[in-house]
């Protein structure tokens, strides 16, 4: 249970981090109370763990070979990745610490496995411009439907409420499907865990994140957004709801931050107005390629670590 503390440690991260993206709209813009979305969250990231939660730890175990060791310390090199990202005020994709915390031990161990690390590559790139263009095309696709019905002000209020609370469900079910990996994948590819284990305990570890952790993320990084009126604002969790399960069934473990940052761009296209600055872009850059550098030069240095062999002079 001890070697599994680095990816219950990430978990929980991850969930205190990316529950904000899923739900934080809503919560800051008091349209749900804080509680009953962190329980709705919780609720759905352990049930998309381990109903969708497979394709993703099937592709994460199989970019090396792995031994206990070498997945303790990729889940406390990622963990520490995703700490440092967060310190820095920096979007963090923990699929990106994660993969490259395995690079790090695959470099190592000379085992890398190149056809499967392609397809992370190209999903990564994949999944802003995926959710851009997936919020382009729901918000025209939707916004004419509701548009056509002519709701009044006071029924306008409760059906984006509604489509709210389902849409962050969604959203927390395709968070528990794609990122389960990040958390315990390792642990299936060392043989110490079976998929459904690793699937209840990953999913578990991001709940317990989402629940002791995630209200001052998602109460202020939900404010970001609110620029976007509500009606953009669900169009946004619904576009990263779908890109992310998407990538859950392809089985590659993708940035819930950065399938936002795609929505909120297919919306600032629409609108024609600078939803993101440059600075904002300029940062997420950064982050996108220093993550998998400091995880893969964390896992290397832990490694070294714990391989020093203290030699007495005679």
């Amino acid at each position: 249970m001890l070697s599994l503390l680095g990816g219950i440690f990430l978990g929980w991260s991850l969930g205190a981090n990316d529950a904000s993206n899923v739900f934080g709209t809503a919560v800051s813009s008091r349209m749900i109370k804080f509680w009953t979305a962190a329980l709705l969250a919780s609720f759905f990231v352990i049930a998309g763990a381990l109903v969708s939660g497979r394709p993703g730890i099937e592709t994460l175990k199989g970019l090396t070979t792995f031994k206990l060791e070498h997945a303790v310390i990729i889940s406390i090199a990622a963990a520490l990745t995703v700490t440092v990202m967060t310190v820095m005020a920096l979007p963090v994709s923990a699929s990106q610490a994660v993969i490259g915390g395995i690079l790090g031990i695959g470099i190592l161990n000379k085992q890398i496995y190149l056809s499967g690390l392609g397809k992370v590559i190209l999903c990564w790139v994949g999944t802003p411009t995926g959710a851009a263009l997936i919020a382009f095309c729901t918000y025209y696709a939707l916004g004419r439907l509701y548009n056509h019905l002519r709701f009044t002000i006071f029924n306008a209020d409760i059906l984006i409420r509604t489509c709210m609370i389902i849409a962050g469900s969604y959203g927390a079910y395709a968070l528990g499907a794609n990122n389960v990996a990040n958390v315990t994948a390792v642990f299936v590819g060392a043989g110490t865990l079976s998929v459904f284990n690793a699937a209840l305990i990953g999913g578990a570890s991001i709940a317990l994140g989402i629940l002791t952790f995630s209200r001052p993320v998602m109460e202020t990084v939900g404010r970001r957004l609110i620029e976007l009126d509500p009606f953009s604002a669900l169009i946004v969790v619904l576009s990263l709801a779908i890109t992310v399960h998407i990538y859950a069934l392809i089985g590659v473990p993708v940035s819930t931050s950065q399938a936002v940052i795609g929505g909120v761009l297919g919306i600032g296209i629409i609108k024609g107005v600078k939803t993101i600055s440059r600075k904002t872009l300029r940062h997420i850059l950064i982050a996108w390629s220093l993550t998998p550098i400091i995880a893969c030069f964390l896992s290397m240095v832990i490694y070294f670590s714990v391989h020093l062999r203290y030699m007495p002079h005679h």
